[in-house]
């Protein structure tokens, strides 16, 4: 399963590998897994920070077309605070295939962020559908 704040192991005991001067070991910086890389570039294409079309080699299927659709109102565009992603979460419903949630904050707004990933035969990660939610209305039946 991909880690989201996955960390990397260093060598046994602190040991240095062969042939390497003797400097103290720096420790290793966990890398971020897809699914941190996919929320803040759809962060930038949805704040306005990035073009839509930065997300071309990143997508598959109908994903561009709906980012196409959504970055359009701008729904993650904000005045003085820039939205950051405070939250991630994810499902793997099948091997090569996330799901992700993720929750975007800028001030005291908090709107929700889904999109899934899927992993193609060349082990590159792509989205294959995106989606935004935010504060519901209450619909009030007056019949």
């Amino acid at each position: 399963m991909p880690s989201a704040r996955g960390t990397r192991e260093a060598s046994a005991a602190g040991a240095r590998p062969r042939g390497t001067d003797r400097s103290p070991l720096r420790p290793l910086v966990p890398q971020p897994g897809p699914t941190d890389h996919f929320a803040e570039l759809l962060l930038a294409v949805l704040s306005g920070q990035r073009p839509v079309h930065a997300m071309l080699r990143h997508t598959a299927g109908r994903a561009y077309d709906e980012l196409v659709r959504l970055a359009e109102r701008g729904p993650l565009r904000t005045r003085g605070v820039r939205p950051v992603v405070r939250d991630i979460g994810w499902f793997e419903p099948r091997e090569g295939a996330i799901e992700v949630f993720a929750r975007i904050g800028a001030g005291d707004r908090l709107r929700a962020m889904a999109f899934r990933l899927e992993q193609g035969r060349d082990l590159r990660w792509r989205c294959t559908a995106v989606e935004l939610g935010g504060p519901r209305t209450h619909r009030v039946d007056t019949r």
